[in-house]
């Protein structure tokens, strides 16, 4: 039975479309033909937003790093005058934007989007979402809250490797089970961040 959709949310159905579809059958799996079978439209359908896969790629790609900015913006305005609550709280919403949205997580860094110039969009939203964690990283160095012997850009991506590696070790299950029966994966990635922290 067709999915029902409202008027004017036919593109977000087929980004959400394409994620099930990704998630389960990878990119090799995925079509724009399946997508409208899944959103339950015509095989025509997808085309007035979408030219082709890469299209629909970058789309699902640009949809998750907008809702991780907006996440991650969230969570540290309220603390404009303590960095280390930023952080802090920025791990937190990277860690929770993670877990509640696991498929889309997945697609946004697994390398599925190819020539990402192509999409300006997506080039965009993923350069400000980077720039906010700079800027939070720069901050907590001014304050001496984490060495300042590097460009802050560079110890961004530092602090970030550190929390998506662990958060990516705990979402594809390489992370003992015994370990997180006792810690969450938000523990796991807080404790990880601590070891950095000079105060």
């Amino acid at each position: 039975m067709p999915k029902k959709y409202h008027h004017g949310d036919l593109k977000n159905a087929l980004i959400q479309a394409g994620v099930e579809i990704l998630a389960k059958e990878g990119a090799g799996g995925l079509s724009l033909r399946k997508v409208a079978q899944r959103a339950g439209v015509s095989h025509s359908a997808p085309y007035a937003h979408f030219p082709d896969k890469q299209s629909l790629i970058a789309a699902i790609s640009t949809e998750g790093f907008t809702q991780l900015y907006t996440g991650l913006e969230a969570a540290i305005s309220p603390y404009s005058k303590n960095p280390k609550k930023q952080l802090l709280e920025g791990v937190k919403a990277y860690v929770r934007f993670a877990e509640e949205n696991t498929d889309t997580f997945k697609i946004m860094f697994s390398g599925v989007l190819e020539k990402e110039k192509d999409y300006p969009s997506f080039v965009e939203i993923s350069s400000q979402t980077f720039k906010l964690v700079v800027e939070v990283i720069q901050a907590c160095q001014n304050a001496g809250i984490l060495p300042a012997t590097a460009p802050a850009d560079l110890m961004a991506v530092s602090v970030w490797g550190q929390i998506h590696g662990v958060v990516s070790l705990a979402l594809e299950g390489q992370v003992s089970h015994t370990l997180l029966n006792k810690h969450t994966i938000q523990e796991i990635a807080s404790f990880g961040l601590a070891q950095m922290l000079l105060t």
